[in-house]
């Protein structure tokens, strides 16, 4: 393949999939040079700040008291405009084991950017050497020395707890001598350091911890003063963040109470012989295994809790909650199956995890939710290790996430992604906690986000939306429900307020009920308009309600473990495609979506609020004649490194699609349809440093693109290969005409997109290439990261909705006629 001097990519791709590196010349651009006045004068004034800065430093080292340093030194903060965020990774020196540990920007601050860096004992001057060099040397090129540091420095100061506190800051402590408890991110390989002063100082720890690539999450109980002291004498923290708590969300108790209904269901309740080979995985607050339509499928072996003392039933504290969500995973909402007379066949089995204390939210404190919901999926696997399971919750947080990363979203994504461990795991996206009438419909819900941990990559977030809007109960004589049929449901929360590089949240929507609204109050959550479930307390009563994003999960839950009995052995990844796949927007939804007259930023906060839209398990498993669907399950070597250079990109692959030519040309220029999802999970890496080049959280990206009509193959790899490079530097990366999201679809690890045109324009688009972009696996070949392999699922749908021609048979003859040519 030829490619001329002014394209090279960072890699050529071969016929045969190989990688021929290609070495950029490396063409930095400095930034202008300062006058000479205000270099002098910037140099002296930052020479002060940084010396005042060292000089409290050893003031701080030479004081008696505990330390627990692996090497002795300090941190310091650095001021930035936030323009030059570049200038992170400059204040970071390997050689001299210099870290930079946190980055936060200050809202309101003028756009400034503040940096801590650990700086150990032995190079307390490095800065003031380089400010120097800067004042008085210049290169070759007649520039100050050392000016791509210097000049993007406002100033610098002695670090405190504060200046690496990442939270948000409104939820850092106004009293400095009130011990709350913090999330502490240590520095690798600092676990021991940190509980040796925490017990000098008093500091009360929790037992659960986190382990990520390059941190190890702890929690502990301190004031602010105190955390002062524990970053001033000792070089263990990188970070500190509030703890939060996890109220989950339970809603009034209420339905019908017959026990004849009961009994019935229950009599024709046939569990399949293979029910044992997939499960549903609740994490939740306990479930009563005695009630009668749920001891069938629970046993007592599946029956777990993460504290003994709590035991594994449900308790009044909670409302029943885990009960009513394990009768939603099970039957769906119960009306249905109870009105039925055939046999309710019950394909897969139910686990339970208690995670919940017994006493309810007054007992629920603070704790690492991240190590408990790994350690509550752990009891799960030792018990039946060879079950395929997917593992959902509707446990979240009161603390809305933004998008970012947090320790209990983190350990979902590496959940998730574990070699050769790989989950589906399914998260409530959060319900709304305050009173809503009609008028805060779609105003509230976009400026509520998603609880955490919602906001985990590799997991399936699920919201919620309703078609429940019939009140007929005479007691609510007059009542409306306040969101219109295929909407979004009243209480469920969206990502609609999060900046773009954050994933899509929810993926999915499903059946979430409604409120009813008298004209004057907030809405209500009766009856009419939620679902109906199993009640915790079967010996009082068989049915309960429940409603809003905990309903949604549950139902989600139930429609991946009959894709997992549908399809088995499809890989984790596939499920998770397959239900943002099958998803569609109601009419409601895909109206508003229409009318966005080409408006991207509304496009893309309409899909932050509904996802994917609503999936279907017909969709999902089946192809209809004109609904055609293929799935891939392959894996891709995203990055190489020769020798101790750098690390660069390396794996493409190309998906010959088995289009039928004949049939599409006939078709002409009747209208088509391409849909595309790419499936894969990525390892985290969840410090936060800014999120620089060098500080990515995911591991590694994939993208797909689609052959044009006249591209050769040839072409297309070359095409492939420049919007690698384009979107490794920043440059803007054109996915072609017909596509509804663009580059939009690019965030998160989950990508989908629509294609609309012509079936003769579609019968030459017949390839679709997977190529990676960077990630740290690739920024930090010290991890030793870069010769993963990393596997993904590609599902392509062909659709022509009007077309009397039977794409499924013509692609079956193509696939059976390659089969034979190959035997």
């Amino acid at each position: 393949m030829a490619i001329g001097p002014r394209n090279r990519p960072h890699f050529l791709l071969k016929d045969n999939g190989a990688v021929e590196p290609y070495r950029r010349p490396n063409r930095k651009i400095d930034p202008p040079a300062l006058p000479l006045r205000n270099r002098q004068a910037h140099a002296q004034a930052l020479a002060l700040a940084v010396g005042g800065a060292v000089a409290a430093a050893e003031q701080q080292l030479a004081a008696p008291g505990v330390t627990a340093f692996e090497t002795r030194g300090f941190y310091l903060e650095f001021d930035l405009p936030s323009s030059e965020g570049a200038g992170i990774d400059q204040l970071a020196n390997r050689q001299q084991k210099m870290e930079v540990v946190a980055v936060r920007e200050l809202e309101g601050e003028g756009g400034i950017v503040k940096a801590s860096v650990f700086v150990p004992e032995r190079a307390k001057n490095y800065f003031l050497n380089k400010i120097e060099q800067y004042r008085t040397t210049d290169t070759d090129k007649g520039r100050p020395r050392n000016e791509p540091l210097i000049s993007r420095i406002e100033t610098a100061q002695l670090a405190s707890a504060r200046s690496l506190f990442t939270d948000e800051e409104a939820l850092f402590p106004l009293h400095e001598d009130v011990a709350v408890w913090w999330e502490v991110w240590l520095r690798e390989g600092r676990r021991e350091r940190f509980e040796a002063i925490a017990a000098a100082l008093e500091i009360q720890m929790r037992q659960h911890a986190i382990r990520f690539p390059e941190r190890e999450v702890v929690l502990a109980l301190a004031s602010s003063v105190t955390m002062d002291r524990v970053v001033a004498r000792s070089d263990t923290i990188a970070e500190l963040r509030r703890a939060k708590d996890t109220p989950a969300f339970f809603i009034g108790l209420g339905g019908a109470e017959q026990r004849a209904w009961n009994d019935d269901l229950a009599d024709r309740v046939q569990v399949a012989e293979t029910a044992n080979d997939v499960a549903i995985c609740l994490l939740d607050s306990g479930v009563r295994r005695t009630h009668p339509l749920i001891e069938p499928v629970l046993s007592v072996d599946d029956w777990h809790t993460i504290n003994p003392d709590w035991g594994a039933d449900d308790t009044p504290a909670w409302q029943g909650h885990g009960t009513r969500m394990a009768g939603v995973a099970l039957y769906n909402d119960l009306i249905d199956p109870l009105a039925a007379q055939d046999p309710f066949d019950m394909r897969y089995r139910l686990e339970s995890i208690r995670i919940l204390p017994p006493g309810g939210a007054d007992e629920n404190q603070p704790d690492l939710y991240g190590a408990i919901t790994g350690e509550a999926i752990a009891r799960a696997e030792i018990q039946a290790p060879h079950r395929s399971r997917v593992i959902t919750t509707a446990i979240t947080s009161t603390t809305p996430s933004r998008g970012r990363a947090s320790s209990w979203s983190s350990s979902i994504d590496q959940l998730c992604f574990e070699t050769d461990a790989q989950r589906l795991i399914l998260i409530s996206a959060g319900n709304i906690r305050i009173d809503l009438t009609p008028a805060d419909l779609f105003v509230r819900n976009d400026i509520e986000p998603l609880d955490d941990p919602a906001q985990a990559w590799n997991a399936i977030t699920i919201g919620a939306f309703t078609n429940k809007v019939d009140v007929i109960d005479a007691a609510f004589a007059g009542y409306t429900p306040i969101a219109p049929a295929g909407e979004l449901s009243p209480a469920s929360r969206t990502s609609v307020s999060w900046d773009r590089q954050w994933p899509v949240k929810p993926d999915i929507v499903m059946e979430g009920g409604n409120l009813a609204y008298d004209g004057v109050n907030p809405g209500e959550p009766i009856d009419d308009l939620r679902i109906l479930t199993t009640h915790f307390r079967p010996e009082n009563r068989y049915f309960s309600t429940i409603g809003d994003t905990s309903s949604a999960t549950a139902q989600a839950a139930k429609l991946a473990a009959e894709i997992m009995v549908g399809r088995p052995g499809l890989w984790p990844e596939t499920v998770r495609a397959l239900l943002v796949h099958s998803a569609e927007w109601t009419p409601a939804m895909a109206a508003r979506i229409t009318n966005c007259h080409g408006n991207k930023t509304q496009l893309q906060a309409l899909l932050r609020r509904y996802g994917y839209g609503v999936p279907d398990l017909g969709r999902a498993l089946l192809s209809a004649n004109n609904d055609l669907t293929l799935m891939i399950e392959d894996d891709i070597r995203p990055f190489q490194r020769e020798g101790t250079g750098s690390v660069k990109m390396r794996d493409m692959k190309l998906h010959k699609l088995p289009w039928p030519k004949e049939d599409l040309l006939a078709l002409g220029a009747a209208p088509v349809e391409v849909r595309v999802t790419l499936s894969y999970f990525i390892e985290p890496n969840p410090g936060e440093r800014g999120w620089t080049r060098r500080h990515r959280y995911a591991s590694h990206g994939l993208r797909f693109q689609m052959k044009t009509a006249t591209e050769t193959v040839g072409e297309f790899r070359a095409r492939i290969n420049q919007a690698a490079r384009s979107e490794e530097e920043g440059a803007p990366v054109s996915v072609g005409e017909g596509w509804l999201l663009g580059t939009f679809r690019d965030s998160g690890s989950l990508h989908s997109d629509f294609w609309r045109g012509t079936a003769v324009d579609l019968a030459e688009r017949d390839a679709i290439g997977i190529f990676p972009v960077g990630g740290w696996w690739k920024e930090k070949p010290y991890l030793d990261r870069y010769n993963q392999q990393a596997r993904y699922s590609l599902i392509v749908t062909i659709r022509a909705a009007n077309a009397a021609v039977d794409l499924y048979a013509a692609v079956e003859t193509i696939l059976t006629t390659e089969i034979v040519a190959e035997a």
